[in-house]
């Protein structure tokens, strides 16, 4: 055992990398153009002011665009852990987002509800 643990010490220290997918600087999907470096947001060339937690929201969906997250994904991914049961959160949320992205929020083209599952922005 010594001899093993004397090896080891020759060894360089370990060092654990994590790289995450960083998203396109900027993503279009239809009127929407969303700007991750300037953390930005414009629909037919109009900037949007969205508060932090609708930029949040956004960003996800956006890293994500054309797959469906469940709401669990979506709650630890934008409001963090024990979050599971707070899905009214995600409703609120996902409704002021429709009501500036959307050109008819009744009617939504891009934020997409999939009933019992979460939600999926159209991708391009």
């Amino acid at each position: 055992m010594t001899a093993l643990l004397e090896e080891l010490g020759d060894l360089p220290p370990l060092r654990h990398v994590v790289q995450q997918a960083s998203p396109e600087p900027v993503v279009t999907i239809g009127p929407v153009r969303i700007d991750f470096g300037a953390r930005t947001v414009h629909r037919d060339g109009v900037e949007l002011r969205l508060t932090p937690t609708e930029w949040r929201l956004l960003a996800v969906l956006a890293q994500h665009a054309g797959k469906v997250l469940t709401h669990r994904q979506l709650l630890r991914e934008v409001w963090g852990l024990h979050t599971d049961d707070q899905v009214h959160y995600l409703r609120v949320y996902a409704a002021q987002l429709r009501r500036k992205l959307e050109v008819d929020p009744s009617r939504p083209q891009l934020l997409v509800t999939e009933p019992g599952v979460g939600y999926r922005l159209r991708a391009e």
